[in-house]
């Protein structure tokens, strides 16, 4: 994060959300200290799901997989209407990502001023295939403050062995878009930012990542470690430099997640996702939607937050961690590396 997106996101607190920010704060180490879940604040950030819907094919995604066990869709204005004026008061920063490419939604534009106009600051992350130059001017127009382009290779052939069926030059021209209007238009944002999944087939270009970002002019640079579902045997995406991988060789042919696991977790009290079809799920793991905590259709974000089924939730975060499903291959507390 640079300065001027630093004085951006300040530029969304206001008193009463930083009063919350200190709830929310004072919440979570309460309850790492005394195994109490009880939660005084509401959500500083959420992820919001424009779509399932994906062009490409990535090998680690149920989106590109096409295997979801929930329905699949698109996110209806309506419900994001009410989902900000639930949310606007308290929450600082929404995303609106969680599976799928955000840019198939036909309205995603209306969805990102919608929420601009609630005073909330807001970012989306995308395969970039989909940034031609009418897009990427509304992209700057609408007022996204954060644009997180992902660009897993520096030449095609390594590029594709992840993100299958897709084109690096579009991504490289999607950018050079946006970055263009950018200058023509007068405006700080979006905030672009390159993030490089480090997987084996294209751990030798991390450094070309960089240079490429440094000439195209985008604002970071990120280093994202890779999850994979099937690591306990070794995986081939594992990366063979140990620092950008989440997993270890345990011996036996074994392999084992590098997160000790221990029993907290900022996500479960800072933020949520909500799903295309209004389900608050509690992380961003659980991509099948397995732990529902409401449907914002029956009640409003602030019931869902402080109901009984969500403080058991976070009860069993703070009592058995490793035991729930979708913490198995988490990475909170992982380290990105970004310049």
């Amino acid at each position: 994060m640079t300065i001027t997106d630093s004085l951006q996101l300040l530029r969304h607190w206001t008193p009463g959300k930083v009063s919350n920010a200190l709830l929310t704060l004072a919440s979570y180490y309460y309850g790492r200290l005394t195994g109490n879940s009880r939660h005084w604040g509401l959500p500083i950030s959420l992820s919001i799901e424009p779509t399932t819907a994906c062009n490409l094919r990535c090998p680690e995604c149920p989106s590109g997989l096409r295997n979801f066990t929930r329905p699949t869709g698109k996110l209806d204005l309506d419900l994001l209407g009410k989902i900000l004026s639930d949310v606007r008061n308290h929450c600082t920063y929404i995303n609106f990502y969680f599976q799928g490419e955000p840019y198939l939604h036909p309205h995603f534009f209306d969805m990102v001023k919608m929420a601009d106009a609630a005073g909330i600051y807001t970012a989306t992350s995308t395969n970039a295939h989909f940034l031609d130059d009418a897009r990427a001017k509304k992209t700057v127009e609408s007022g996204l403050d954060r644009l997180i382009i992902s660009i897993d290779g520096t030449e095609q052939a390594t590029y594709e062995s992840y993100r299958i069926g897709g084109s690096l030059e579009k991504v490289i021209e999607g950018t050079k878009n946006v970055l263009k209007w950018k200058q023509q238009l007068g405006s700080k944002t979006p905030h672009v930012i390159f993030q490089f999944l480090v997987v084996k087939p294209n751990e030798h270009q991390v450094d070309e990542v960089h240079k490429i970002g440094k000439e195209l002019g985008v604002d970071e640079v990120k280093l994202k470690t890779a999850q994979v579902y099937d690591f306990e045997h070794g995986n081939e995406l594992i990366p063979s430099i140990d620092k950008y991988a989440r997993y270890k060789e345990v011996g036996g042919g074994k392999w084992a997640i590098k997160n000790p696991l221990d029993d907290h977790c900022w996500r479960m009290w800072s933020g949520a996702v909500i799903t295309w079809d209004g389900k608050v799920i509690p992380c961003c793991f659980d991509k099948d939607a397995h732990h529902s905590m409401g449907e914002l259709q029956k009640a409003s974000f602030t019931e869902i937050w402080k109901s009984a089924s969500y403080r058991a939730f976070r009860a069993s975060i703070l009592t058995s961690r490793s035991e729930v499903e979708m913490c198995k291959n988490c990475s909170e507390g992982t380290q990105v590396w970004s310049s």
